[in-house]
């Protein structure tokens, strides 16, 4: 399950260069001089790639309104990239070394003066100041304001079926303003929005899961069904709980305890304090003690609708659910965001940095790299490092679609997991047997192939491909210095010979058809609102399961925040007993699952459906010896906890 931005932009999904170099933030920091009139500073990247001469339509009217956000650069940019890396760094003298949040706002903040100077300029060229906060100015006005103020004019441009308004040509700032200006948002008015990969319907109507059921990895196996890979395969798990997974990715006798845990979705569900109590008393998970889960919310929501507001209401269960069953002691805050826009959800993970609400920020959200804008993606780096500084680490689930090709037509990874300042999270196919046994893991990728109508068959086995692991080598983000040498250069230099980041960094249960058992209130067909559970998986389970392991490696770490992992992850990468080395044939003979389902999602009425989910067959992408891009380094084995203490 996982939101998505794209689908109403989380889960849930930028095309420009953002260097993982110290000392520089490439992206919309001013640059080359525009030429004529008074010196001005150009915003790399405020055009995006889309509003091209064949496209453009003509001019925006005047009078047309426009909404905008003007992020500050602070007072030292390249700075703040460069302490970032070194405080994340384990080879660095630097490391560990954080600083607090004022502490980080007084270094690398924006002054009075330049924040005072932005304002003054925005309200000479007719726009209306509307909130300023650390990281940006928000401004509103017409078209004509907006034109004078960043020195371009605006044009509507037609991007596949429909027509929005974007520059004409590079937005622009006075040079006046010595580098005050980051980027700035808003100008094209193209969707910009994130989704939740759910691997179900919404849960604001009811869903259930129909048996039979594995109470454990092949403890129930379908002998009244067709053979698959030459012998008979179990039923697919009723939803494995926090011991399983405790015990899989080796918790020991770690709790997460004094470890603040924050997650980001959009909206808010009603009911998730009674779901996560009721959840945990009937799962065996320990009982949420007081005080323990807390929600920071906006004043107001907005596009809910567009956004599909209800189904955000599962992607926070999951989340908080999932991360107690890992992390029972460690205190959760979840701060949800206005809508599923990028604006909003900004501010959601602002709102985190500005007053470190938390060191593991857990994102379960995203859309495609072709619709990140450079303008977006400098200011989600810009938080990703003032979070650095902090020690405040963030992780990001990698997508649900594979590698894309299926879902949008173009091989590629999702965003904001492609960024090189953000730990990203792949999936994998989990199997735990008896007494809590870790088993196997594949990279996480369905097939799926129904039973025949005379039941003696699968029809056309191994089947379609249905979801799988996000991951594969970024367009537009070169390669970081800590994937050097270790990430396959032939996955490096798949778009670019100078090589480039590659997704994922980790990787954790994710296949719904081995997942997590999630408890929370849904509508019924009667009206009735009820407690129920049901499986869930989707890298939107992998992302908590992560960032709950994260609480206990800070726990084992004396407490010591662990901010920026990739680093540490990647410097673990090769020693004995921390990973699990993913791939997708554990066993050495294929692998699914038997799966029943209710047609109507809820319950027999309109019969069952029946089907072999098989495991390990992720769109292009493969898992195979060593790094790959389904999982990552692999998955936290039982050393990963325990290589933490100090």
């Amino acid at each position: 399950m996982r939101s998505n931005r794209a689908t109403v932009r989380a889960s849930v999904s930028m095309a420009a260069t953002l260097p993982m170099i110290v000392g520089a933030l490439a992206l919309g920091i001013p640059a080359a001089h525009a030429a004529g009139g008074p010196a001005r500073d150009v915003l790399k990247g405020s055009k995006p790639l889309w509003a091209t001469a064949t496209a453009d339509r003509g001019a925006t009217s005047d009078s047309a309104q426009v909404k905008a956000r003007v992020y500050l650069a602070g007072r030292d940019a390249a700075g703040l990239a460069a302490y970032a890396k070194a405080v994340s760094d384990p080879a660095s003298p630097l490391y560990g070394e954080y600083l607090s949040a004022k502490k980080a706002q007084a270094r690398f903040g924006a002054t009075k003066a330049q924040v005072a100077a932005v304002r003054s300029w925005l309200k000479s060229a007719g726009l209306t100041v509307t909130a300023v906060t650390p990281r940006y100015v928000a401004v509103s006005g017409d078209v004509a304001a907006a034109e004078r103020a960043f020195g371009t004019q605006l044009h509507n441009f037609a991007k596949g079926s429909k027509t929005y308004r974007a520059p004409a040509r590079t937005a622009s700032v006075p040079a006046a303003l010595d580098g005050a200006v980051l980027t700035v948002t808003g100008l094209d008015n193209a969707p910009h929005k994130a989704h939740h990969d759910d691997q179900l319907p919404p849960p604001d109507a009811v869903f259930r899961n129909s048996g039979p059921f594995s109470s454990y990895y092949g403890s129930n196996t379908a002998t009244t069904l067709p053979d698959a890979y030459g012998g008979k395969i179990p039923y697919a798990v009723r939803g494995y709980n926090g011991g399983q997974l405790r015990a899989a990715y080796g918790a020991g006798t770690y709790t997460g305890k004094d470890v603040r845990i924050a997650i980001t979705d959009a909206y808010a569900s009603p009911t998730i304090a009674l779901d996560a109590a009721t959840y945990a008393k009937k799962n065996g998970d320990a009982a949420w003690k007081t005080g323990r889960l807390h929600q920071v919310l906006p004043k107001n929501y907005t596009k809910t609708e567009e956004c599909g507001a209800a189904g955000w209401y599962g992607e926070e269960t999951l989340d908080v659910e999932a991360a107690h069953a890992v992390a029972p002691a460690a205190d959760i805050t979840y701060v949800g965001a206005a809508s599923c826009y990028d604006d909003d959800l900004l501010d959601s993970l602002g709102r985190i940095v500005d007053n470190h609400l938390a060191d593991i920020v857990s994102n379960s959200w995203g859309d495609i790299e072709a619709n990140q804008t450079p303008d977006l993606a400098a200011a989600y780096d810009q938080v990703f490092q003032l979070g650095a500084v902090q020690g405040i680490g963030f992780y990001f689930s990698s997508g649900d679609d594979g590698d894309q090709v299926a879902a949008s037509g173009t091989k590629q990874v999702d965003t904001p997991a492609n960024s090189a300042w953000v730990t990203a999270v792949g999936g994998t196919s989990l199997a735990v047997g008896k007494d809590e046994k870790y088993l196997w893991e594949t990279g996480w990728g369905t097939r799926k192939a129904s039973l025949s109508a005379d039941g003696k068959s699968w029809d056309n086995f191994p089947g379609t491909f249905t979801s799988g692991a996000g991951g594969g080598t970024s367009r537009t983000v070169p390669q970081p210095y800590y994937q050097k040498g270790i990430v396959p250069k032939s996955l490096a230099t798949a778009n670019n010979a100078a090589g480039n980041r590659v997704v994922p960094d980790i990787a954790a249960i994710a296949d719904p058809n081995t997942g997590f058992l999630v408890g929370q209130t849904q509508t019924f067909p009667d009206g009735s609102e009820q407690y129920s559970e049901y499986r869930i998986g989707g890298t939107s389970l992998a992302a908590p399961v992560i960032a709950a392991v994260q609480a206990l490696a800070q726990e084992a770490r004396g407490g010591k925040p662990l901010g920026f992992a990739n680093p540490a992850i990647y410097a673990k990468y090769g020693k004995k007993g921390v990973f699990h080395d993913v791939t997708d044939d554990p066993t050495g003979s294929g692998l699914a699952v038997a799966r029943v389902d209710f047609a109507n999602g809820y319950d027999a009425a309109d019969g069952l459906l029946t089907s072999a989910r098989v495991l390990g067959a992720d769109s292009s992408l493969s898992a195979v010896k060593g790094y790959d891009d389904v999982t990552g380094v692999g998955s936290p084995a039982n050393g990963y906890v325990q290589s933490f203490r100090r």
